[in-house]
């Protein structure tokens, strides 16, 4: 018999870690702002802070990592679909779908009050290669060719993270996330 750990649901304290960091990012930016102060403005200890995310950065980009987990689960499952292309860009759409608004499309509409631009920047880099890479994959089992594969995967992967930056900059509630997404992949070939 399992016993139900007591305290905050896991999700709904990584959301309140997110809340507080983008409340002190706003207040003193990015760099100047510590764990111990995104903890105590969150009312756990710094200790617990490490139960839920391991870095301040991971608060902005935890939601759309798990989405690229599930991407990835998804991509090394599917088979029989001709080259693959059809199969990454099902599974690049469902990113977006249910994708509301969070900490991540506050901190790329505010990320000059934020002073948060370089990361940005640099962890955008790492997840739109790591689509990139997905689909690269997927379309070489699929017989497309390295080169091929590898160019189409990055435009796939510059979608992804261009559309959440369009989402977030033109106000991330007033369009779905896969309208915009579906947009960008209509120009992906």
């Amino acid at each position: 018999m399992t016993t139900a750990r007591a305290g905050r649901p896991k999700a709904s304290s990584r959301e309140t870690l997110a809340e507080a960091a983008c409340e002190l990012f706003l207040e003193k930016g990015y760099e100047a702002t510590s764990i111990a102060e995104i903890a105590a403005r969150a009312g756990v200890s710094r200790s617990s802070f490490f139960n839920y995310v391991d870095s301040k950065g991971a608060l902005l980009w935890g939601g759309l990592d798990e989405r690229l987990d599930a991407l990835e689960r998804r991509l090394a499952a599917a088979d029989g679909d001709g080259d693959g292309t059809a199969a990454v860009r099902e599974g690049i759409g469902e990113l977006g779908q249910g994708f509301a608004p969070d900490a991540l499309a506050l901190a790329f509409a505010n990320a000059e009050a934020m002073e948060i631009e370089a990361e940005l920047e640099r962890e955008t880099a790492l997840r739109q290669a790591r689509v990139g890479r997905l689909a690269a994959a997927r379309l070489r089992r699929g017989g497309v060719g390295p080169l091929e594969a590898e160019v189409r995967g990055a435009a796939f992967g510059g979608a992804v993270m261009a559309s959440i930056r369009a989402w977030s900059a033109s106000g991330p509630g007033l369009r779905p996330l896969d309208e915009v997404l579906a947009s960008a992949l209509d120009l992906v070939p």
